[in-house]
C-alpha cells in the first residue's frame, strides 16, 4: 500500500470518531510529519459553533502534542459529493508546519481524490516573512 493510501486511510478511520451532532458533517484529517509519524484529527463540533474544531487542526495539534514539528503529507476525507477542501484557517494552519510544495490529498468515502499541495490551496500564505522587523 503507499504511504497517501496509508494516509488517506488513517484520515478515514478517525473520521469515525468525529463529534457532529448538529451538522452530521464527519470530517477527519491524517498528517504525516517529517520524522514518519501518522498523526490524526477529525472535527468536534459544539453548540456555541465556533467554538467547534477542524478535523486538520486537529491532526496538527496531535503531531505537535508528539514532539513533532513538520509536516510530510496530508489527507483530508468526508462524506461529500466531491473531494472537501480545507477551510482557510486550516489552510493557514497546514501552510505553519508545511512547505508550499507538500501535498495534500482530498478525498470522498465513496473513492474520489484530488491532489494537491500546500502552496496552491494559499497562495497568498500569511508567513513570518512579514514579521522580519518586528
Amino acid at each position: 500500500m503507499s504511504r497517501t493510501q496509508d494516509l488517506i486511510d488513517a484520515a478515514a478511520a478517525v473520521r469515525e470518531h468525529a463529534h457532529a451532532p448538529y451538522s452530521g458533517f464527519k470530517v477527519g484529517a491524517a498528517v504525516l510529519s517529517t520524522g514518519g509519524t501518522i498523526h490524526r484529527g477529525c472535527n468536534v463540533e459544539n453548540a456555541a459553533y465556533p467554538e467547534g474544531t477542524c478535523a486538520e487542526a486537529g491532526a496538527i495539534a496531535a503531531m505537535i502534542a508528539a514532539g513533532d514539528d513538520a509536516i510530510a503529507e496530508v489527507a483530508v476525507i468526508a462524506d461529500s459529493p466531491l473531494p472537501v477542501s480545507p477551510c482557510g484557517g486550516c489552510r493557514q494552519k497546514l501552510a505553519e508546519f508545511s512547505a508550499p510544495d507538500i501535498v495534500v490529498t482530498l478525498a470522498t468515502t465513496d473513492g474520489k481524490v484530488l491532489h494537491t499541495t500546500v502552496g496552491e490551496l494559499l497562495p497568498g500564505v500569511f508567513s513570518q516573512d512579514y514579521m522580519e522587523r518586528s
